[in-house]
Formats: C-alpha cells, structure tokens, sequence
C-alpha cells in the first residue's frame, strides 16, 4: 500500500506500541474516506504514512452503527448511535473477540454551543468536553479536566499547503487513552454527516 505521508525513519513509530504511546504526544493523519470503494468511513495514518486503524460503513452515509478497525480487520470498538434529534447519543463499546461481548465504555452526547460531552460509562459525570465540532467543522479540541488533550485541524503540508477539508492532523498528548481520542473523532465525524 502506498504510503500517504512520508517521513524519516527516525520519526515512524508503531501506532500501537505501548512503550511510546504513553510517553510522546503521537501524530496521526485521518483521511475522511473509507478504503473500500463506494464504501463510507475513514482511515487513520501513522506518522511514518502506514494504516493503523480504519473504519469502513458498508451501509449509508451516517449509519447507526459502524465498526472501528485495526489495519488487520479486527473490531476494537463499536459505535451506535441512539435517539433522535435533540436527545441523540452516540454509545461506543470496546469489543473483545465476538462483536456480541462488546463492553460499554463511553457515551458522547450533544452539549451548548455546538461541543460534546464524554461521560465513562458508570462514571460520575463528564470526564471529555470535544470543543468546537460544530457541522461541517474540521478543528476542534478534546479537553479533560481544563487541559488540551488532543486537537485535530485541518492538514497541512510541509511547504504550507492546506489540504482538503476530509484530511486531518490529529495530536494526541501522552497519558492519554489514543484508542478514546480516535473513537472521538470517529463520533465527530458520524456527527457532521462526513462519514
């Protein structure tokens, strides 16, 4: 597979290792396209231009349910989406194995002015605020406990030319949970109808 963002080989990392990705603010492109053809979803890049992650909507454009993937096709969680209008959610569960023991883990729903709030599943309150992911709005800021812990804006090449509005930086601070941070950008991304 042709690599999407060339870098040097000092600065590739693996997208899933656990002895960097607690201790370095990691960089990841996400390309609001699925990889299938005519299929709906998005592909998460590691610095080094290689997929991570992936998600793929074989159904409409929005679905009520769509898959978050390692680059090997195994499901790490699941997102649905619950109510309608003004009480619409989003619940998202980490699968283990089988995709019917998926465990809740997080629910993402609508807050003033145009933000999200995150809440843990069986948590006491809000744990993430996703700050400025209004429709069709491509940078906003995932806050936890009055910190910046992950921005996303749009892409920008290294000669200052800004890509297209379906190609996103994400910058991910270190102690932070990657895997919830993604998932965020996913529900963002259900949100404002580009998936």
């Amino acid at each position: 597979m042709a690599k999407i963002q060339p870098l040097s080989a000092a600065a590739s990392r693996s997208p899933c290792s656990s002895s960097d990705e607690h201790q370095s603010r990691q960089t990841y492109t996400v390309w609001m396209k699925s990889l299938v053809f005519n299929g709906n979803g998005c592909t998460v890049y590691t610095p080094d231009g290689g997929v991570a992650f992936r998600v793929d909507n074989y159904g409409c454009r929005g679905g009520r349910e769509v898959f978050f993937m390692d680059r090997a096709g195994n499901t790490l969680i699941r997102i649905r989406r619950k109510g309608f209008g003004m009480f619409r959610r989003w619940e998202v569960c980490h699968v283990a194995g089988d995709e019917d023991e998926a465990m809740p883990w997080f629910n993402v729903r609508r807050a003033e002015k145009g933000g999200a709030v995150v809440t843990t599943h069986g948590g006491a309150g809000a744990c993430y605020m996703v700050d400025g992911c209004c429709t069709r709005k491509s940078d906003y800021r995932v806050i936890s406990g009055g910190a910046v812990v992950a921005e996303v804006a749009r892409k920008q090449t290294a000669a200052g030319v800004v890509l297209g509005e379906d190609v996103l930086t994400l910058t991910v601070e270190p102690e932070v949970d990657h895997l919830l941070v993604l998932g965020l950008v996913v529900v963002c991304g259900l949100r404002n109808r580009s998936l």
